[in-house]
């Protein structure tokens, strides 16, 4: 045991609770706390046990990857008359930029794509689920839908007669030889169909460019047509884990709204009652996340490219998905968080009950950016040493204290996460946890250190001593776990 002067202790917890910075880019809000309505919580048990099961899972893959990838460019929305900077196209001829931009069918040829070997590098990285883009805004389908010729298996499409030309089907089944749990990310706006984007009318905005009505037999149109294509993804795909809509304003007008702040000119209701009955007819206990539409098909919430400030984790399931680098698709010049960032984004997340969906896209030659992989690669070295104060954890109070952030395991053990400043390359000599404790038959231990560490109770807290030769050969970089075996109650 060490002998600690109080007054020496609360000089290590004013140099703990120094806050991180962790990346200018990175956007926070505040959680909203409030549990939807009861009407509106999910009751199916095969749902909320599958809930519980991901929230075990933390850290996932969301790939978003199409035609544009030849390009190097954001993802459907040059095709948005919205003048926002992620919507600037390389031609003054709008018309004739979309017919380049759906042309990339015809010369979109993936040879080399190796569904596996992405699963083995996301599997290397730690992660556990993917999300894959089956269809983007821009609709076209990664898959072989029956329902538009607009797809990768179109005969116009060069890779159509290759054995992996469902690139859908061979995603899901790589990911799942590996045991990862799949989702199938599906837009909900279509902005090649005719029945949602009409040629008889100008696109102002991504919105429908009709008044459905108005014209309500052309709506319903485009309702059995998004019905119909969910509806083969839930029935020829094997067992899909999670279905990710996105496109949230695409939803009824009277429903409420967490993030999507943009006005919605009409009501684009696509009947997702009976969408959520047939999904989980065919796929029982589908976790169904209708992007920022609160409400019984909000299984959990994505604040996007976001982390609650708060401190205090929100009552309900929720996933930070955040791109790796400042887009979401491939670019061949992008800026990559670095390993530091990713890791106390991470924790950050984990600490607060959260799970992480780390975006990347594949370029044209169906590789990764050289970037994104050395982070994947960096990423599971980490988790390999500290896998257990994050896998199958819950929050824990105080959650998380300057640079310090908590987690729990049900079993009784809590972990304190030291997040590193920007030059540390090592833990400090002592590590105080103003209201953390442990029991008379408690351990302490750092995670890739296999010898219990000496600690010294200090008011309601504990005083953690790091051994020299962990500081001069610390197990991993960026954040060090300590483990307590069991706390004081």
């Amino acid at each position: 045991m060490i002998k600690f002067t109080l007054s020496k202790a609360r000089c290590y917890l004013r140099l703990s609770l120094l806050m991180i910075s962790v990346i200018g880019s990175i956007q926070f809000s505040i959680a909203q706390r409030t549990l939807p309505p009861p009407e509106e919580r999910e009751t199916d048990p095969l749902v909320l046990k599958n809930l519980e099961e991901w929230k075990d899972l933390k850290l996932g893959v969301l790939v978003q990857w199409a035609p544009y990838s030849q390009w190097g460019i954001v993802e459907s929305w040059t095709l948005c008359s919205e003048d926002e900077e992620w919507t600037k196209r390389k031609s003054d001829n709008y018309v004739e930029y979309v017919k380049e931009y759906e042309n990339l069918k015809t010369t979109f040829n993936p040879i080399r794509f190796d569904a596996d070997s992405w699963a083995s590098l996301a599997k290397e990285a730690g992660m556990k689920y993917i999300v894959f883009t089956t269809k983007h805004h821009d609709g076209f389908c990664m898959y072989d839908t029956k329902l538009t010729n607009y797809k990768i298996t179109d005969k116009d499409c060069p890779f159509h007669n290759n054995p992996k030309a469902d690139i859908t089907k061979e995603i899901f089944n790589a990911f799942r030889r590996e045991g990862f749990k799949v989702g199938a990310y599906f837009s909900k706006p279509d902005w090649h169909s005719e029945y949602y984007w009409w040629p008889y009318f100008a696109t102002p905005d991504r919105n429908v460019n009709y008044n459905p009505k108005k014209y309500p037999e052309r709506w319903q149109k485009f309702k059995d047509f998004t019905y119909g294509q969910i509806q083969e993804l839930m029935t020829e795909y094997g067992k899909v884990d999670i279905l990710w809509l996105d496109g949230g304003w695409v939803r009824p007008q009277s429903s409420k709204n967490q993030e999507l702040s943009r006005a919605i000119p009409y009501d684009q209701d696509i009947n997702m009652p009976k969408i959520a009955e047939m999904a989980r007819k065919n796929q029982p206990g589908i976790i169904i996340v209708d992007r920022s539409v609160s409400g019984k098909y909000e299984n959990y919430r994505t604040p996007e490219q976001s982390v609650f400030r708060l401190n205090t984790p929100p009552d309900y399931p929720w996933e930070t998905c955040m791109s790796m680098a400042v887009n979401w698709t491939y670019h061949t010049d992008d800026v990559y968080k670095s390993a530091d960032q990713l890791i106390h984004i991470f924790v950050d997340i984990v600490a607060k009950g959260g799970n992480y969906l780390i975006g990347i896209g594949p370029g044209p030659d169906v590789e990764f950016h050289p970037d994104a992989v050395s982070r994947m690669k960096e990423l599971g070295q980490w988790m390999k040493i500290n896998g257990e104060a994050i896998y199958k954890t819950r929050p824990v109070a105080p959650y998380r204290a300057g640079k310090i952030c908590f987690t729990s395991l049900k079993t009784g053990e809590v972990f304190a996460i030291y997040l590193s400043d920007k030059d540390e390359k090592a833990p400090p000599n002592k590590i105080y946890l103003e209201t953390i404790q442990p029991a008379a038959n408690g351990k302490v231990y750092m995670l890739g250190y296999n010898k219990p560490l000496k600690w010294e109770k200090i008011g309601k807290g504990v005083l953690i001593d790091v051994p020299l030769a962990v500081r001069q050969n610390p197990p991993c970089q960026s954040a060090w776990s300590f483990k307590i075996t069991a706390v004081q109650k």
